[in-house]
């Protein structure tokens, strides 16, 4: 899905105009209650959306109960015959109080369906949902049972293969238009529906609140379900998932600590987020060992290498490793649910809300950002021990990988002897990790104070002009990285500048800025004579020349002239020029007075006039992308020569027969910088401003089943062209 954050500076239609509507209306002023009318009618839609996502919602959960009932039965039989499955005992166990929360569903479904079909905008559903809350007992029972159900589960498995087999193999019908009607999911995964169910009915219960008027009927009666709801959960003690860790080092005797900080370490095809230690004469890996109340943080140490046992492993080509890639679009929806999580931080600050529904917020934002954390880095950096065993760490930065490397093996020049710790040393050593650690917090926003700057939005355009200082005649390049999320991400590069000391690229990119602070360079010499490696290994085919950085100071970069600078990295000097544009004004759309063309010109009229369902730009760039950039490490994130893009700006504008040619012969980033630009410049959103607020509450809602069902109303009400246009872009994405 296309990134939609909610902020007021993205977007000025989502200002407080909703929220407001009902204070201009209990005013008095009859002008201000007439131009609340769609805002409310719109609202009041949405509402139904809702239902029927929290509809389509119950039906899935409804089909999960119905697959964890259909062994009971058999199992029942069985157990009366002399070879029984399970015992009567073992059976009420691992299926207590499911089939009553069959029957309390299927009642709150077959209420809620016909409501929803014969839908108006004073039509009650309060009761119904006021009902489910009553009956939260029985999940309080299911809950109290949980843990003794898997259990027991477990153990039978383990002495009976039959129930074991069918355990594994629970046919779940599907209620989407599949070839398979049937998909297969475990007893244990089963069990925890429930659970997962429970404890987020507020969740729900809050998304329809959202959308009811304060003088809508059913308004009282969903309060009172959220409050039984709320007091139900606050009563039990949930099921928390595995919580994140970090972590510190320490000194010993002749043993100092140099550098530590979280890295993400690829253990058997999984990611794991460790705290990494350099110490003067090794280098330590760990992991933090699960918090018990009342006691002290502690470690888990999962390997050492003394540093002169260490090098760094270079890959060659029958290196079986795999490093497991997320997809963008993965990425982009955890940053679509933090941008969103933070948002709604905010508008409960402004509301006053108690601190319990923002520590819950927090909660959520520090789950998902250390989601992001963990998925998001994609390149390989291998230590290795003399002995034979390597160990392989994912960054997303050239520039962190460098820094690890350079500093460790300055440090390898003053180890000449390898050693080994006694089992008491390694516990002594991964203890005083805890008092000695520099790096206490994963590094997400969550973990910054409230007087922290949040960091950049917009674009930041930067010339990249020329460098000085080489040594040698040389191929020549650079690449630039932002922060972005908590982590640094490349986000452009230059052109190969050959056979020179002093390159000249001057080469403008547009780099968007997500809460950043810092801009990095690093410089390149090309090696084109070296054996191939993986794209993730580019440090081992080309050799960084220097790096630098500067912070990005928000009232420095406030004045819209070009401002220049000069970035120093080891005796070479790279000159820069940059400008930022806020996202308040980058976003900001302007009519429409163009009669030619297609940049700034609305998709109804370039398919009107092209007669086409998707403009001929769209398909051109799409084309030439799927044609040569799908295995593109950073398409569409990796910013293209600004120059290139205008020019092809200009080309499809006036019709340019030689488009195509064009396109054959420059930078696959610029085709995707392009694409990019013309959706930005389009008079009105894709998603049209009518609906946009409505695409941002939808995207918002707390069950996924109920999202997707909002979300496909949404889409198929968009005009036609833009429907289309979308469809298109989502199978070209999804490629």
């Amino acid at each position: 899905m296309p990134y939609i954050d909610d902020s007021p500076s993205s977007s000025p239609q989502l200002s407080s105009k909703s929220r407001g509507s009902r204070d201009t209306v209990s005013s008095g002023s009859l002008e201000s209650s007439k131009s609340s009318e769609p805002d409310l009618e719109k609202g009041l839609e949405m509402r139904k959306w809702v239902l029927s996502g929290i509809l389509a919602s119950e039906e899935t959960y409804l089909n999960h109960l119905k697959a964890l009932l259909l062994p009971m039965k058999p199992l029942k039989a069985a157990a009366t015959t002399s070879q029984p499955v399970l015992t009567n005992q073992q059976i009420e166990t691992i299926f207590f109080k499911v089939p009553e929360l069959y029957e309390i569903h299927k009642e709150f479904y077959d209420g809620l369906l016909p409501r929803v079909q014969q839908w108006s905008h004073h039509q009650c559903v309060g009761d119904l949902f006021q009902k489910l809350a009553s009956q939260l007992g029985v999940y309080r029972a299911f809950v109290d049972n949980y843990e003794v159900a898997v259990e027991t589960a477990e153990k039978c498995c383990q002495a009976n293969t039959q129930f074991s087999e069918i355990s594994e193999n629970l046919k779940i019908r599907n209620t989407k238009d599949v070839k398979d009607q049937n998909t297969k999911n475990s007893l244990e995964a089963l069990l925890y529906k429930p659970v997962d169910r429970v404890t987020r009915s507020t969740l729900v219960l809050h998304d329809l609140l959202k959308h009811t008027p304060v003088n809508h009927l059913d308004h009282p009666l969903l309060q009172d379900a959220l409050r039984i709801s709320q007091n139900f959960l606050s009563s039990i003690n949930e099921e928390i998932t595995p919580r994140r860790q970090s972590m510190t080092v320490k000194k010993g005797e002749h043993r100092q600590l140099i550098k530590d900080g979280f890295l993400v370490e690829l253990v058997e095809g999984a990611r794991k987020i460790r705290h990494v230690f350099l110490f003067s004469d090794l280098f330590l890996c760990a992991k933090m060992k699960k918090q018990i109340a009342g006691k002290s943080q502690q470690y888990d140490c999962k390997w050492y290498i003394p540093l002169a046992d260490l090098s760094f492993q270079n890959l060659d080509e029958t290196d079986s490793s795999y490093i497991p890639l997320v997809p963008d679009e993965e990425l982009d929806t955890m940053k679509i649910k933090i941008s969103h999580i933070k948002n709604e931080i905010q508008r409960e600050k402004r509301a006053n809300k108690g601190s319990k529904v923002i520590e819950r917020l927090k909660k959520k934002l520090s789950e998902q950002e250390s989601l992001l954390l963990l998925m998001s880095p994609s390149m390989a950096f291998r230590v290795h021990n003399r002995h034979g065993k390597s160990y392989t760490f994912l960054i997303s930065s050239d520039y962190e990988r460098a820094e690890w490397r350079e500093i460790i093996r300055e440090q390898q020049k003053k180890c000449f002897k390898s050693f080994s710790l006694t089992t008491v040393e390694l516990q002594m050593l991964t203890n005083s990790c805890v008092k000695l650690q520099t790096v206490h917090n994963i590094p997400l926003t969550i973990n910054k104070e409230d007087d922290e700057s949040p960091g950049l939005y917009g674009f930041l355009n930067v010339i990249v002009h020329s460098a000085t200082g080489f040594k040698q005649i040389s191929n020549l390049y650079c690449t630039l990285e932002v922060d972005s999320f908590g982590y640094f991400v490349n986000k452009a590069k230059t052109r190969v500048y050959r056979d020179t000391l002093e390159p000249n690229w001057n080469e403008e990119f547009e780099i968007e800025l997500e809460g950043s602070q810092t801009l990095r360079i690093l410089s390149y010499e090309k090696c084109y004579n070296k054996t191939k490696f993986p794209k993730e290994d580019a440090e081992i085919t080309d050799n960084i020349m220097g790096k630098g950085q500067i912070q990005l100071e928000p009232q420095a970069l406030q004045d819209k002239d070009w401002q220049r600078t000069v970035i120093g990295m080891n005796g070479i000097e790279v000159k820069l020029s940059m400008k930022f544009t806020s996202r308040e004004f980058s976003l900001k759309r302007l009519p429409s007075r163009k009669q030619t063309g297609v940049f700034g010109v609305s998709i109804a009229v370039v398919t009107k006039r092209e007669r086409s369902k998707v403009p001929y730009i769209v398909r051109q760039c799409v084309e030439e992308i799927e044609r040569r950039g799908l295995e593109e490490i950073g398409i569409y994130r990796v910013s293209g020569v600004a120059t290139d893009i205008q020019t092809l700006k200009a080309s499809f504008d006036t019709n340019n027969k030689d488009v195509s040619v064009m396109m054959s012969e420059m930078d696959v980033n610029a085709i995707a910088g392009t694409l990019k630009l013309y959706f930005r410049e389009l008079p009105a959103p894709l998603f049209t401003d009518e609906l946009y607020p409505n695409f941002a509450e939808g995207i918002a809602l707390s069950d996924p089943v109920a999202k997707e069902s909002c979300m496909l109303n949404l889409l198929l009400s968009l005009p036609e062209p833009n429907f289309t246009t979308f469809s298109f872009l989502l199978d070209h994405l999804k490629r």
